[in-house]
């Protein structure tokens, strides 16, 4: 006590003096009001509501329902699957998935989606309920003109879409292509080298005598086919222009399609690396609605001319000019590029928060992801 007077002046020992009392009572009651007495026994109705507490607060942090139900993935609503115990993204991804055209024709469809968990599907698995309008139908055997196909061959069923099906040339699609529609990458891989080796189909006859082609995919696939003929060289009726091949004089023959606004579509075809869906020429500027409906009924569009960029090799001048990647997505691209040196799947680009789903399903058909730096 003596040391901290002649440290203190009077004033600040006086101050000393009053306030070390008071926090030492207030030490005190703190203590006295959180002990506990070492005789308390919780009654019954306490420790039940201390367990009640505890699974409510499992339940919210686990997003568990209160109870199951049957429910169609095809028709549930957002809130809806918040009451099966979905998150709020992994709801908003199954939306989005229904929005982009894709249904669930089986119960495992809904596992292929991308928010849904192995957990999840497999908590589910015994309440989903595939309606009549979107369920799987047995695949109905068509004779075609010129042969009949062996019906006890075995089919084995195609994968999922990863690209929309439009007309496109057989004899110059790719493997790449050709596995993106439907094949796997062996059967686009016999495929081609059989094409190649007749030197080109030209009906649907040739095509079906390859073996690892089968009715379902020959059914699903005739509508978009496009043969080369000895009488014509044209792919499609005369009327139609293919929008990634046309020049300036092509596009201004079409109805509602003058010099400016051809311009505008071969400007935008550059940049964008063409076309791989007509509805894409509704982002050119200058086309209407209205002219838009007129123009879509003239042209058509062949997919395989479009011009891939190397997501991984292509220079960021290259990247900035396309449509598709605007300045804040390229400037994420860009550092996590040289961050982790390149990926090899989209997915693996929307785990890393570069695109959004809807972003990714967009400018996929435009990127590449090369292993090595081409020459």
């Amino acid at each position: 006590m003596k040391s901290l007077r002649k440290i203190l002046s009077s004033k600040e020992f006086r101050g000393a003096l009053i306030v070390l009392p008071s926090l030492i009572f207030c030490a005190w009651v703190v203590r006295e009001a959180f002990r506990v007495d070492p005789k308390f026994e919780p009654t019954e109705a306490y420790t039940a509501k201390i367990d009640s507490a505890k699974q409510a607060a499992y339940a919210a942090e686990n997003m568990l329902p209160d109870s199951l139900f049957e429910f169609d993935p095809n028709t549930v609503d957002y809130h809806t699957l918040l009451r099966l115990g979905f998150k709020r993204n992994e709801a908003l991804g199954v939306i989005k998935y229904r929005t982009r055209g894709k249904r669930f024709e089986i119960k495992e469809d809904l596992a292929s989606c991308y928010t849904v968990s192995e957990e999840m599907y497999r908590r589910l698995e015994p309440y989903i309920v595939i309606g009549e309008e979107f369920a799987l139908r047995p695949f109905a055997q068509r004779d075609y003109p010129t042969r009949t196909y062996d019906t006890s061959r075995r089919r084995s069923r195609f994968k999922r879409d990863t690209l929309p099906l439009v007309p496109f040339r057989l004899d110059t699609a790719s493997v790449g292509y050709l596995s993106k529609i439907g094949f796997s990458a062996r059967q686009a891989e016999v495929l081609v080298k059989y094409r190649d080796m007749r030197g080109g189909l030209r009906s649907i006859d040739e095509l079906a005598e390859c073996y690892v082609v089968s009715d379902e995919m020959i059914e699903r696939l005739q509508p978009y086919l496009i043969f080369e003929t000895k009488e014509t060289e044209e792919p499609t009726a005369p009327t139609l222009v293919e929008l990634n091949s046309a020049d300036s004089a092509a596009l201004v023959a079409i109805r509602g399609i003058g010099a400016k606004t051809a311009a505008a579509i071969i400007d935008y075809r550059r940049r964008l690396g063409g076309f791989y869906r007509v509805e894409q020429l509704s982002e050119v500027r200058g086309i209407t609605e209205q002219n838009y409906e007129r123009i879509v009924q003239q042209i058509w569009c062949d997919s395989c001319e479009i011009q891939k960029i190397s997501v991984i090799f292509a220079p960021a001048k290259v990247l900035a000019e396309h449509p598709y990647l605007p300045p804040q997505t390229l400037r994420k691209l860009l550092k996590q590029r040289q961050l982790k040196g390149g990926w090899t799947t989209i997915e693996e680009m929307i785990d890393e928060k570069i695109f959004t789903v809807d972003e990714a399903a967009r400018i996929a058909p435009y990127l590449r992801f090369d292993v090595q730096q081409p020459e």
